[in-house]
């Protein structure tokens, strides 16, 4: 198979989909990967490299999209991008596409096989290619937060762990999953004042043996959230419905009587955002302010420490992409786990929750795939 590896092309997007390592490991098993030119440079995998590995280096995405049997990305495809996509093509990236109707309808229209990494699961139920940079963006949703927490940037004058004599910031994260969890371990580490909210009484329970009373873990109910986020210097939210747009949990009325400089940082964004006055942002221009609260929602969090996120993200994604590139039907047809990542093909929308959120006509999977 030929495999395609453009440069990203969204916002401060510095990721690269393969690693020269990962070329290597596609080349060892016999297929052709073609690299557009400096596409991991910015985080210091250069071309050379990539030539070792083995890959075929070439000016432009268009040449790439043109021939390539497979396109192995990481953020969702640019406008630009779906374009060039064509009927029989397989896409394996990240989409997020239940609050994209954009580019839901330019992917349906390319009759492309589309793989979402967010969506592939394991035989625990587990999220398997999401994990890494849920584990990335829920560590750097402290970092955040700290940060924009200082008086010059904004938020309320807080030092996250306060010292002696001093109390710590409050710190309120909601979702208690891969990233809730993730930032939780960065917070307490720095000796905020944590709580996690969640709706598992089980997940609940296996954080408060881990952190051991260093988090109060806590019954998600819309009285909770109200009763937490009002107290909260930095509020994190961190929910996620595999696939789908995220709840809307925290309300503009709730936002409007926090604690004025508070931060908000929304990990869900990606999923369309878990608070009511969310809206994507870059790492250019990370945050906003609404009724006095700083807002951080940058759609590709991980995107800021991409040299650490891409090779996180190769170690998920490659078993995969050599699964796919050694025999796409037989490997989406037998492996259930990789069948739930196709989201559309052939014209069709293939995961449900992007159907219902989107009004599209829904189609099994393994239905779809016989066509």
């Amino acid at each position: 198979m030929l495999i395609g590896v453009p440069k990203e092309i969204k916002n401060h997007e510095y990721r690269v989909g393969l690693t020269p390592a990962s070329v290597i490991e596609l080349v060892a098993r016999g297929h052709r990967v073609m690299v557009e030119v400096n596409a991991g440079a910015a985080i210091d995998f250069s071309d050379d490299e990539y030539r070792a590995a083995g890959a075929e280096m070439v000016a432009s995405a268009a040449e790439l999209f043109a021939v390539a049997d497979m396109i192995v990305k990481v953020k969702e495809p640019q406008p630009t991008e779906c374009a060039m996509l064509r009927d029989g093509q397989i896409l394996y990236t990240y989409l997020h596409l239940a609050p994209d109707p954009e580019q839901t309808k330019l992917l349906v229209e390319s009759g492309a096989t589309c793989v979402a990494y967010e969506t592939v699961t394991d035989n625990q139920g587990g999220l398997p290619l999401l994990a890494p940079m849920s584990e990335v963006a829920g560590r750097m949703s402290v970092q955040a937060g700290a940060h924009h927490l200082e008086k010059a940037q904004g938020g309320r004058g807080v030092l996250l762990g306060g010292v002696p004599g001093v109390a710590p910031a409050k710190v309120l994260i909601i979702g208690g999953g891969v990233v809730g969890d993730n930032a939780a371990a960065i917070a307490v580490g720095m000796g905020a004042d944590v709580t996690i909210l969640d709706r598992s009484i089980a997940r609940l329970r296996q954080l408060d043996a881990k952190y051991e009373g260093r988090a109060h873990c806590v019954y998600s109910t819309v009285v909770a959230i109200e009763e937490y986020a009002l107290e909260a210097d930095l509020v994190i939210g961190a929910v996620l419905i595999p696939g789908a747009a995220a709840p809307k949990l925290l309300t503009r009325d709730i936002i409007g009587r926090m604690k004025k400089g508070a931060v908000v940082v929304d990990v869900a964004i990606d999923q369309g955002g878990c608070f009511e006055t969310s809206r994507a942002t870059t790492h250019q221009q990370p945050t906003f302010v609404v009724d006095d609260i700083v807002h951080y929602c940058v759609a590709n969090m991980p995107g800021g420490v991409a040299r650490t996120a891409t090779m996180a993200l190769n170690n998920a994604t490659l078993p995969y992409a050599l699964a796919l590139a050694d025999d796409p039907v037989n490997a989406l047809f037998l492996d259930k786990n990789l069948q739930n990542g196709l989201n559309v093909h052939k014209g069709q929308v293939t995961y449900k929750a992007v159907a219902d959120a989107l009004g599209y006509h829904y189609i099994p999977a393994d239905e779809a795939l016989k066509i």
